[in-house]
């Protein structure tokens, strides 16, 4: 028998994308960079707040949006893309925003 390929609905990637504190973190700093190659920084920064603040609150036991332990689902690359995206979009926001 050969391995098994998990399946992952998009059920599944949605929480981890719309993470609260993964957009909190990515908009904001998205729209306070000055030049767009900062918003990849942005999006690490992003990107492992919302992982620490996902595993402390899951450490704890308390219920949260996009939970990270070791027996489910973490989407790293999918949080990644997500903050890359929310942090694209206020960077691009705030330059249309300025004419």
């Amino acid at each position: 028998m050969g391995p098994t390929v998990p399946v992952v609905t998009l059920w599944d990637w949605l929480p981890a994308a719309f993470d609260p504190v993964l957009i909190l973190i990515a908009v904001w700093l998205g729209w306070k960079a000055d030049q767009f190659g900062k918003v990849l920084i942005v999006a690490l920064a992003a990107f492992g707040g919302s992982v620490l603040v996902s595993w402390t609150v899951s450490g704890l036991g308390l219920p949260w949006v996009a939970p990270v332990r070791s027996d489910g689902l973490t989407l790293f690359p999918v949080r990644w893309i997500a903050a890359m995206l929310w942090a694209s979009g206020a960077y691009a926001a705030k330059r249309l925003a300025r004419g």
